[in-house]
């Protein structure tokens, strides 16, 4: 009895199939993420697309070019998945659409050229070729953070980027979330290709060995992806202190009146919300920054904007707060007092480096040891320092909290802090990001 013919449908879902199983003979650990899509006919798009579900294929495209080589569709799937395994379909904010697009795709093919497997390998064009040497000469690491901001940066000729657009075209990425929409399904699927991506890290680390000649740049790519985005929000509150402040608290009730209403009534009780509510808050606090020749004015500006913008939300500061701001290289060049939001809105508008010597922390702790003994700093909870890492530690432990806010250096190792000081590596790309809006994941 003869079967029925495949319909195309059934066809294109098994070339889909096939190049799925190809790239996973070689890179298992794939299958995880590969495995997550459905698949779907969609003849609005040109190649491949995909909304982080669903992949959505063009079929005329599938089947001429499956019967051409495969090579391409086996490519293209790992595309997406790349795509999806980075956060790339996420993470754009207020970026630029189409150079948003175009540093995602360089990146992601950047990824692909350097594996070497004979089902993924294409011949790299002089154009592709010598854009990977370009960024590779800024950039530690290829991200589309990173080549975005060089694309801002450069000013790319039309020219130029319709050239880099047909070079690096694999896919539409018109079904990608839209930004403005924080919707909660995608905050959802975000977090499910998040793991996803963890788990191939992990898969990939223990067949490191075997895969090492295959694997390309990807190990190193997701281990920067996975590195501990710095949450500056809940590490400043590590400074907060607790206090009493005259606002109702509606999470409370007073237990005088809720025994008076259970004695008077029987069973009811009377709830009435205290008068006052213990909050935790900003106080005495000292932010000094490292205006080193080592350390950018825009990565300091940065780091000051971020710490503004936590302090001045709600409940996170006293109607009067003493906050010292110190800037400081070899010597403290700069201390600025403030005691209020809009003194610091104000000291924020006006800022300026000054400095630029060498980097000694030990004259911040002794400017701050004399204006305690001054009475400026009685209820001192901690002190911040910003910096690169490049200088003097003081020999002797503060008996106030203190830490060490670290730009971490591509290629060298995270620097050692005294014992008695917390330490905190931020990503240089981290920071800037963090003023578009960008939050940690």
């Amino acid at each position: 009895m003869n079967q029925a013919p495949l319909s195309r449908e059934q066809v294109c879902e098994e070339i889909l199939l096939s190049c799925r199983s190809q790239v996973c003979l070689h890179l298992r650990q794939f299958d995880l993420g590969m495995s997550r899509f459905s698949y779907r006919e969609n003849e609005a798009v040109p190649t491949l697309a995909t909304n982080g579900k669903t992949l959505f294929y063009n079929p005329e495209y599938l089947l001429k070019q499956y019967r051409a080589t495969p090579i391409p569709l086996q490519r293209g799937y790992v595309h997406l998945l790349l795509h999806c395994l980075f956060d790339h379909l996420f993470s754009r904010r207020d970026r630029e659409e189409s150079y948003w697009n175009l540093a995602c795709d360089i990146t992601v093919e950047s990824m692909i050229d350097s594996i070497n497997l004979a089902c993924l390998r294409r011949p790299q064009s002089w154009l592709r070729q010598e854009t990977y040497q370009f960024f590779r000469q800024k950039l530690p690491v290829l991200t589309p953070q990173g080549i975005y901001r060089l694309f801002a940066g450069l000013g790319l000729e039309e020219k130029r980027y319709r050239q880099l657009v047909q070079e690096f075209f694999v896919d539409d990425h018109c079904y990608w979330p839209d930004p403005n929409q924080n919707l909660p399904a995608m905050e959802q699927l975000r977090q499910q290709w998040q793991q996803i991506s963890q788990q191939t890290q992990s898969q990939m680390e223990q067949l490191q060995e075997q895969t090492k000649d295959q694997s390309g740049d990807l190990l190193e790519q997701l281990s920067v992806a996975h590195r501990r985005r710095y949450d500056y929000r809940a590490f400043l509150k590590r400074f907060c202190v607790f206090q009493e402040q005259m606002q109702l608290d509606p999470d409370g009730f007073d237990y005088g009146y809720y025994t008076l209403g259970l004695q008077l009534y029987g069973n009811v009780p009377l709830i009435e919300p205290p008068e006052t509510k213990e909050v935790k808050r900003v106080h005495d606090l000292v932010i000094a920054i490292d205006t080193s020749l080592s350390c950018s004015g825009e990565l300091v500006h940065a780091f000051l904007e971020q710490t503004y913008a936590i302090l001045k939300e709600e409940d996170s500061y006293f109607h009067q707060v003493n906050i010292h701001i110190l800037q400081c290289d070899e010597a403290v060049r700069q201390h600025r007092a403030v005691h209020s939001a809009a003194q610091l809105e104000e000291y924020m508008a006006h800022f300026t480096l000054q400095g630029g010597g060498g980097t000694d922390f030990r004259p911040v702790f002794s400017h701050v040891e004399q204006l305690r003994g001054q009475g400026e700093l009685s209820r001192l909870k901690g002190l911040i320092y910003f910096t690169d890492g490049q200088g003097t530690f003081p020999t002797r432990p503060t008996d106030y909290e203190t830490a060490f806010v670290f730009l971490r250096q591509p290629g060298q190792p995270d620097p050692e802090v005294p014992p008695w000081a917390m330490k905190l590596m931020i990503e240089p790309e981290q920071l800037l990001d963090s003023q578009k809006g960008e939050t940690a994941p």
